[in-house]
């Protein structure tokens, strides 16, 4: 009996899924992952979190489905970046267009704390409904620095760092007590260019004059009975009340019971009716996401995801050597890291292109110093208004600690071969010599990087020097100076691709290399197989001096990385 019933249930739920009248659910409390998992260790990490890509192709589905009634995004908890964020307000407001109601709910945007990116979110709803005890933690951007210079000279550490140029300022926390001139100029110009957007997309949304907003901004942080008398909140209510008359609305419209589903059940329900076509022309989604490294992509233990140029340049061997494949799309979020491997996976990049496959680029967060460096070879940019790019620039040193090791009693002696034996060694200053060969070293590799973005921006090398320097610069600043082509995100980067390549709007996208277990299991054949693009656990990114680099309190993925670390969110 209990099995029949059992077995009565799962037809009952599967006829609902089927037929019944749908009710979207985006649940972007634990955060979103920007794409599939690359090593056992990131599927584990990303099991109970939203695939980025799945959310958009669910979203961009249900618009014509008839079946689908409305959306209710559920926001708060795990804090989302501002370009993902900007990427999921484009998709739920194209959903909103097709003139299906859009409900957004949240217990609270900001318990205590900042909340302008979570409601500016919210914002992309046609309804925004908050908890009866929640807030509106509109209050603003802030980009914070700290310094550590003194504090290192009382231990008796002194940094030795060059840097091309002003702009690049990654060493200044343990160079500097205080903001330089060009410092202060780039993240009050980034902060002020994130306010602009954010203002613009709150005023349009919720209808209010873009000077009503800021003024709001200055005000906040808002009650949330206050934040509704001052029309940034629709409705106070609990969960249960929302969802109840969503439901309520949609079965009057339908005259059935809707079901609700979460996005990604949707979009995997679609990906199981549609089987593969033999030869089927696609377009190849290649993710490239942390800090740029020679070696394999993965995913540290501790935390934080490395783009590996033998993982993604075997994916874009693989991709030219497929004739299925017409266009590459390259998804990169990245604050950049080795040059080396930065140069081998823009070789790729390149070599793609002449093969006649059209590669188009879509940044995600992040895409700057060597995230911009692998970039730039393509057919085309899209980053979103609020991704981080730029960063032409480059920086290397090292932390003297002769004297802290001294302070403590250590004491160090050297055998040397060699008049540079020791140059990296961290108890002696460069001397003038080995500064001279740093200095050219740094030379070479900002020339180099200057030379590639003049070429592949069709720039005089004065402008491109000019926009360089080591400035970050945001999306929508980038595309008025010539950095990025377009402005939009992952959607509007496959369309591009698909034009390109002469593809139909709806031409399949795959992730790629998409391997079959067995594929995963057995040894590649060479450097030219496509199993050469599985990642790893991995630890380090700087090669032979990544112990180095880490003791540095430097970047430690490589010179060509974003100065500092910067979240908006």
């Amino acid at each position: 009996m209990d099995a029949t019933k059992v077995i009565t249930d799962a037809l009952d739920r599967f006829r609902k899924v089927r037929t019944s009248p749908l009710i979207l659910e985006l649940d972007l409390t634990e955060g979103v992952v920007e794409g599939p998992p690359t090593d056992p260790f990131s599927a584990v990490m990303s099991m109970r979190r939203p695939r980025l890509t799945d959310l958009l192709s669910g979203l961009k589905r249900a618009r014509s489905d008839d079946r689908v009634r409305a959306l209710i995004v559920r926001i708060g908890g795990h804090p989302i970046e501002f370009g993902t964020v900007q990427e999921l307000r484009g998709a739920i407001q194209a959903f909103r267009r097709s003139g299906k109601r859009t409900v957004a709910f949240a217990e609270t945007l900001g318990e205590f704390g900042a909340g302008t990116v979570p409601y500016y979110l919210a914002t992309a709803c046609e309804t925004i409904c908050l908890q009866p005890s929640g807030d509106v933690g509109l209050t603003g951007i802030a980009l914070q620095q700290h310094f550590l210079k003194d504090a290192l000279g009382k231990a008796g550490v002194e940094y030795q760092v060059g840097q091309r140029h002003e702009y690049k300022t990654a060493a200044n926390t343990f160079t500097q007590d205080h903001m330089t001139e060009a410092h202060r100029e780039m993240m009050a110009r980034i902060a002020e260019s994130v306010t602009e957007q954010i203002v613009a997309g709150i005023a349009e949304a919720r209808r209010m004059e873009p000077t009503r907003v800021r003024e709001m901004i200055d005000e906040g942080p808002f009650i949330g009975a206050e934040a509704v008398r001052a029309g940034l909140v629709d409705r106070l209510a609990y969960r249960d009340e929302v969802y109840a008359d969503l439901k309520a609305g949609v079965r009057s419209q339908t005259g059935q019971e809707p079901h609700l589903q979460y996005v990604t059940r949707y979009h995997k329900h679609l990906l199981g009716r549609k089987m593969p076509r033999p030869g089927e022309q696609v377009v190849a989604l290649i993710h490239g996401h942390g800090a740029i490294r020679l070696g394999r992509s993965g995913r540290s233990p501790f935390g934080g995801a490395s783009m590996g140029s033998d993982t993604i340049c075997a994916a874009f061997r693989a991709a030219r050597r497929d004739e299925k494949v017409k266009a590459v799309v390259f998804r990169v979020n990245s604050p950049g890291g080795s040059y080396v491997a930065s140069d081998a996976i823009w070789r790729e990049v390149l070599l793609t292109r002449r093969a006649g496959k059209p590669v188009v680029v879509s940044m995600g967060d992040v895409a700057a110093s060597g995230g911009y460096f692998v970039s730039m070879p393509a057919d085309v940019i899209v980053a979103q208004p609020g991704t981080l790019t730029g960063s032409i620039g480059v920086l290397g040193g090292k932390p003297v600690i002769g004297e802290l090791l001294a302070k403590v009693g250590i004491a160090t002696e050297t055998i040397l071969e060699g008049a540079n034996a020791n140059m990296f060694s961290l108890t002696q200053e460069f001397s003038e010599a080995q500064w001279e060969r740093v200095n050219a070293w740094l030379d070479r590799i900002y020339d180099d990087f200057v030379g590639k973005v003049a070429e592949a921006r069709g720039l005089d090398r004065d402008r491109a020097h000019e926009l360089a320097r080591g400035r970050v610069w945001t999306g929508a600043d980038a595309h008025e100076r010539g950095l990025v082509d377009e402005l939009g995100g992952l959607e509007e980067a496959l369309a591009i691709a698909r034009r390109k390549a002469g593809l139909a709007a709806d031409a399949p996208v795959r992730y790629y290399p998409k391997l079959h277990a067995l594929e995963r299991l057995r040894p590649a054949e060479s450097s030219e197989d496509k199993a050469e693009a599985i990642a790893r656990v991995r630890l380090e990114a700087w090669g032979p001096l990544a112990v180095l680099a880490a003791r540095l309190g430097l970047p430690p993925y490589g010179p060509l990385i974003l100065p500092g670390t910067w979240v908006i969110r």
